[in-house]
């Protein structure tokens, strides 16, 4: 397959996102060639660690291939959508559980399914071109791919600031948020990853320092937590429009581009979770539950139209002016009985 490398090298399962003309967008293959390789890997000896990474310099992985996504979905066709995203989340949860070390290096952007692959590894590597974001809400979906697991247990009100305007986070951003945990210059990456491949433990690529250079989220976390800590989506408007800062007038624009219904729904996620308690299972199921009705019931197929197809940037939401009843949120979170998502 020309758009992934996987192979084994010294002590090092390595998986090499090789289609950076594309971004490295993610397509069904691809994934399912790094849930069998992931598999197979458990129990081969050889294999004492497992990095991840990615050619070019823009994009470690934009995200999914949605275009068959769009194609299928707009002729009426929602099973390969929906067996897209299960076996994707599958394959999110193998990572985030994997028995062996995985370590991924995460240039350029970092969004969608790249989040999925790249950010629950036990070892995230970022450098000074990293932006990490989660803009599904822009298309009509939720943060997903485990997103919400991470938003769910970032501090304070960051999750629901980044999950819902889609901000796209600069290293220093990506470490508060919890989406990366070292940050080193990209001309060392090569001679890191040699190291791992030739037995060195994986300490080598922890405990890296940020650049203490101005973080967003850092600048104006107490604006985050008051404005975000609002208890609905109505309320965080409200909230935003009676601030008169950049930063409040910035963000609000940010919410009044995606679609309401997602952004109640990712309120409605990240409230369950931290009731319940978060984990990647828990998080998979409730996206799943979504992302299940999203082309069917959700504004998804409207997202895409609107800004990949049509690219007019001028989605027409469903519940446009952010009232949406909790009865539309309980319908595309319930519990989808045969359909709903396993993990075997």
């Amino acid at each position: 397959m020309t758009d992934i490398s996987i192979r084994v090298t010294g002590s090092a399962g390595r998986i090499t996102f090789t289609r950076p003309k594309a971004l490295n967008a993610m397509t069904y293959e691809m994934c399912m060639a790094i849930d069998a390789a992931m598999r197979a890997w458990m129990d081969d000896a050889r294999v004492k660690v497992v990095v991840i990474d990615a050619e070019g310099d823009k994009a470690f992985c934009a995200g999914g291939d949605i275009a068959e996504l769009y194609a299928t979905g707009r002729a009426g066709d929602f099973t390969y959508g929906r067996r897209f995203w299960r076996d994707e989340y599958r394959v999110n949860a193998m990572i985030y559980g994997y028995p062996k070390p995985v370590v991924s290096f995460m240039q350029g952007f970092v969004m969608g399914g790249g989040v999925g692959i790249g950010c629950h590894a036990g070892f995230r590597v970022v450098d000074e071109s990293s932006r990490i974001a989660m803009p599904e809400c822009g298309i009509g979906l939720v943060p997903d791919v485990g997103g919400t697991l991470i938003l769910a247990k970032a501090p304070g009100k960051i999750g629901e600031f980044v999950g819902l305007t889609a901000h796209r986070l600069m290293p220093d951003d990506a470490m508060i948020a919890d989406f990366a945990d070292d940050l080193i210059a990209h001309a060392e990456w090569p001679s890191l990853i040699e190291r791992l491949e030739t037995g060195d433990d994986v300490s080598v690529v922890a405990g890296r320092a940020g650049t203490n250079a101005a973080a967003v989220l850092a600048d104006h976390r107490a604006q985050i937590d008051r404005h975000f800590s609002q208890p609905s989506l109505p309320a965080i408007l409200e909230s935003l429009a009676a601030d008169d800062s950049d930063f409040a007038r910035e963000t609000l624009a940010a919410l009044k581009r995606n679609s309401p219904l997602s952004m109640a729904c990712t309120l409605e996620i990240l409230r369950r979770l931290r009731e319940e308690g978060p984990t990647i299972q828990s998080a998979l199921t409730l996206e799943y539950r979504y992302t299940w009705r999203s082309m069917e019931h959700g504004d998804f197929l409207e997202g895409i139209r609107a800004q990949i197809i049509d690219k007019d940037r001028n989605p027409r939401w469903q519940y446009a002016d952010g009232q949406v009843p909790q009865a539309a949120i309980d319908a595309m979170l319930a519990p989808l009985g045969e359909d709903e998502l396993t993990f075997e």
